[in-house]
């Protein structure tokens, strides 16, 4: 499509996106309720806090997801996926979020939008091998944080037609359920992308620490790893990787526009329940405008989502600064709808066995995952007017 083309106004968000967004809200509903999810995630704190378990996953749903297709739901149909929009991917994505679903489907989503971008003969038996349900992650966070494809995690040495990696990727997310892990390497002058599979002589995981419940998170260590020319997706991949990063952005965005709902239903139910001075708490102004905020807050994200989704199908050069705004307002929004569902929620909001914990904790990682609300207005603000020149005099 022309790079002049808009996005249509209802967002092309058409019969398909709809079917398979209501269909993934009632098979989660059916298969993942909250006591399940909590039974899942977080039975006891000891275990999460003092062992640092990794948190469990229902491998029956996870292979019920595979076969409803949404792993490949980024896949173009050549290589067995659905070639579904970005705007329905979003819109499942959110039911994901408002599920607070433990899986690795976010992470292979966001792999397989990397390497539709990649393209190329690997990158399509790679996307193969995910549509039949393998899945994967990026490792492209060096230690500082940056994803920036200049800061590349790890270095390649040639040696004949194989590549050797060595260095540190970290935050890789869902590292520990994955088949697959996408690297990108500095390989000389260039930066690449290459696969390579955890069990691969060489490579060790490490724990990380999070505060999220349902995903785990990894440091990946690599020693002399050899890759063979079958899993050297692409040797300059800089321009792959910008392309993609609009829609890894909009990934989180519509998982934390999801969570966010769920604990604004969830805090309007209870404030309608809980009663005080003889009425239910909603009645009073110091409950009901802070949950109106909230649904604004959540509305404007949601908005500023599929505008950005519907910016990508049609092919706009918009993406990029639409992008940045989506995932500034759902960080902010998530950030808002957090503190005042636990707020709201009052001595029982910050229990263990309530369950308002879980969804708090992964906006919180989602927040700051690929860059928080303050980071994608500076960004945003790059775009607008111009970086800002630190010899300037500003004053």
């Amino acid at each position: 499509m022309s790079s002049t083309q808009s996005a249509p106004r209802d967002f092309g968000f058409g019969e398909d996106e709809t079917m398979l967004r209501d269909m993934a809200r009632r098979m989660l509903d059916e298969r993942l309720p909250a006591d399940r999810l909590r039974e899942l995630v977080a039975k006891a704190p000891e275990p999460v806090y003092d062992a640092g378990e990794r948190p469990e996953w229902d491998k029956d749903l996870w292979n019920e997801v595979v076969e409803l297709g949404w792993t490949g739901l980024a896949i173009g149909e050549a290589e067995g996926g659905s070639d579904i929009s970005l705007v329905g991917i979003a819109g499942m994505v959110e039911e994901v979020g408002r599920h607070a679903l433990p899986s690795p489907l976010i992470p292979t989503l966001a792999a397989s939008m990397v390497l539709r971008q990649a393209e190329g003969n690997v990158a399509k038996q790679l996307m193969r091998r995910i549509a039949g349900g393998a899945t994967a992650t990026l490792a492209v966070t060096n230690e500082r944080g940056s994803w920036e494809p200049e800061d590349a995690p790890l270095s390649a040495r040639e040696d004949g037609e194989h590549l050797i990696i060595n260095g540190v990727a970290r935050f890789v997310q869902d590292a520990f359920k994955a088949d697959l892990l996408i690297v990108s390497v500095q390989i000389g002058e260039q930066v690449g992308l290459c696969a390579v599979e955890p069990g691969t002589e060489g490579i060790t995981l490490e724990t990380e620490h999070t505060h999220d419940l349902t995903r785990d998170q990894a440091s990946v260590h690599f020693e002399g790893v050899r890759v063979s020319p079958d899993m050297i997706i692409i040797r300059d991949a800089s321009e792959a990787l910008k392309a993609a990063w609009p829609r890894l952005l909009l990934l989180v965005s519509a998982d934390l526009c999801g969570a966010s709902e769920w604990l604004l239903q969830t805090t309007v139910d209870y404030a309608g329940q809980r009663v005080q001075f003889d009425r239910p708490i909603g009645f009073f102004q110091a409950v009901k405008h802070p949950l109106v905020n909230a649904m604004i807050e959540i509305d404007r994200a949601r908005s500023l989502l599929y505008h950005a989704c519907a910016e990508i199908d049609a092919g706009s050069s918009e993406v990029e600064a639409a992008a940045h705004m989506a995932k500034s307002a759902a960080s902010d929004a998530a950030a808002f709808t957090s503190d005042r569902a636990v707020q709201l929620h009052g001595g029982i909001g910050f229990t263990w066995e309530y369950g308002l914990h879980i969804y708090f904790k992964r906006n919180l990682h989602n927040q700051a995952l690929f860059g928080d609300g303050v980071y994608h207005r500076q960004k945003l603000a790059d775009i607008m007017i111009g970086p800002v020149n630190e010899s300037q005099n500003l004053n």
